[in-house]
């Protein structure tokens, strides 16, 4: 896991633009994970990456910690018991649009270490889509992590 963890950091620090040029807002994870969609949907893959570095630099370690206090995810139909886990649901989000940014950036392995972080340290995160729905995106990891490793047998 550390190695993982090591290439991501190593991965953002080469990839994305500097910090102090990035406008994070009020740094919350809510304003940081809205900019990094927003990056994502103008193809600034880039930025996308380096909004998810710092919302997972800032966050990560609240987000490991409900992660652990879970035995199983929260029914997604409970929005306001979703909503009280934001640091676990928004970095787990950000690790997904990660993995997405890196495919878009041709860094497949770097794309699968985000992916297989987020499967291992924060499967019960969700994501609230505006069509009225959660969504896990340890879900969509995991199908990410099979095509990214069976794309590397060839």
């Amino acid at each position: 896991m550390k190695h993982i963890l090591a290439l991501i950091v190593a991965l953002f620090t080469t990839l994305t633009a500097p910090a102090q040029q990035l406008d994070f807002g009020d740094r919350t994870s809510a304003t940081i994970t809205s900019k990094a969609w927003g990056a994502m949907n103008a193809k600034n893959y880039p930025d996308a990456a380096a909004y998810a570095q710092e919302c997972v630099k800032m966050y990560e370690k609240q987000a490991v910690e409900m992660q652990k206090q879970l035995k199983e995810p929260v029914p997604n139909t409970d929005k306001e018991a979703v909503s009280k886990l934001w640091a676990l649901n928004d970095v787990g989000t950000r690790l997904f649009i990660a993995g997405q940014a890196l495919e878009k950036l041709e860094k497949k392995p770097e794309a699968l270490a985000a992916y297989k972080k987020l499967v291992e340290t924060l499967p019960f995160a969700q994501c609230w889509d505006p069509q009225g729905w959660f969504w896990k995106p340890a879900d969509g990891a995991k199908g990410r992590v099979k095509a990214l490793e069976f794309d590397s047998l060839k």
